[in-house]
């Protein structure tokens, strides 16, 4: 599976705004799949591939691909293996690419979340290690 990030696109082959059946035929069935249904929000149905290292979030009546968590170690961004990265490396990766805005918080779970909002990526570090990476359209 191609774990190449793509801003504002999706990942690899994974592009957002696809329906869930476009998705499932091109990866597989998820292991795990959640319908949450808000009714301040709008309905999600969210697939976790656990192999693969990724969530899906699929929002929408007829949903479609809106978000992606990724926790794969063998995903890339800007050709950079980024979970191999400090957060200050990350950060001039971004900045280098041209993503200056940047807002950095303390989350209630005790993780650090460096978000870059023009490119619509997040990135959670726990102890200095990059966890997690929340990417959307």
């Amino acid at each position: 599976m191609d774990l190449t990030i793509n801003i504002k696109q999706g990942l690899g082959d994974i592009r957002f705004m696809m329906p869930v059946e476009e998705v499932v035929a091109l990866i597989g069935n998820a292991d795990e799949v959640e319908n949450i249904d808000n009714a301040a929000d709008e309905p999600t149905t969210v697939l976790r591939y656990n192999d693969h290292g990724i969530t899906l979030f699929f929002e929408g009546e007829n949903p479609v691909l809106a978000c992606i968590d990724i926790s794969n170690e063998d995903c890339t961004l800007f050709g950079e293996h980024v979970f191999d990265m400090t957060e200050r490396q990350l950060v001039e990766l971004m900045v280098k690419n041209k993503y200056l805005e940047q807002d950095v918080d303390e989350e209630d779970w005790g993780e650090r979340r460096v978000s870059f909002p023009e490119g619509n990526i997040d990135f959670f570090f726990d102890e200095d290690e990059l966890v997690s990476i929340i990417i959307g359209q």
